[in-house]
């Protein structure tokens, strides 16, 4: 199973700047080993506001347990909440598998989380959505295939959805999403992504 996790790391006032340094090294390290038995799959940092410590991740494990084993096992657990968000196959993704880190975004591109609720208007007949969806398949498939859809999920409840997405800038990533047939159904929630120095998918790069 795939998970994204938020993890929101608060240093207790006071803590020597050298065992905060010791601890994030220690933590690098660790997540590097997590990055090889393929647990850590993704990291990145999002907006943050004065003082926040805040971390995005990719984490893949056989269920919830091994997953908070996982998340125990890293060093700055100590100062850290993390919130899990159960991650399903959605029949869009165009990834090989789950498992599989993929790299960041190169060529000036930017990466995003996107999340999608979708709410079908009363009255809609049935093949309309039928229909409708179908061509957001295709949709889909064409902008992977553009290097701007790199992965999609299923999210618990009822018509939502999480992609990671790649463009240029925030207007390139609405004017991409503005292009899906569902566009009109949906409500969108965007989240624009920084690199973080222990992402897997900067290897290489």
């Amino acid at each position: 199973m795939e998970y994204l996790v938020t993890m929101t790391t608060n240093v207790p006032e006071g803590t020597p700047g050298t065992a905060v340094d010791d601890i994030r090294a220690r933590e690098a390290a660790h997540t590097r080993e997590l990055a090889a038995q393929r647990h850590v799959l993704r990291l990145w940092r999002p907006p943050l506001r004065p003082g926040e410590w805040r971390t995005l991740g990719l984490f893949a494990a056989a269920d919830d347990g091994q997953l908070e084993d996982v998340l125990q096992s890293m060093p700055l657990r100590v100062w850290r909440t993390d919130e899990v968000t159960p991650l399903a196959p959605h029949p869009n993704d165009p990834a090989p598998g789950p498992g599989e880190p993929g790299s960041a975004a190169g060529d000036g591109q930017r990466e995003f989380l996107v999340t999608f609720t979708e709410s079908v208007p009363a009255g809609t007949p049935a093949q309309v959505v039928q229909d409708t969806e179908a061509q957001e398949a295709v949709r889909a498939g064409e902008l992977a295939g553009q290097g701007h859809l790199a992965r999609l999920w299923a999210l618990p409840g009822q018509g939502r959805a999480l992609g990671l997405w790649r463009a240029q800038d925030e207007a390139a990533m609405q004017a991409i999403l503005a292009s899906l047939p569902l566009d009109a159904w949906m409500t969108e929630q965007t989240t624009p992504l920084s690199p973080h120095p222990s992402d897997p998918g900067l290897a290489g790069r």
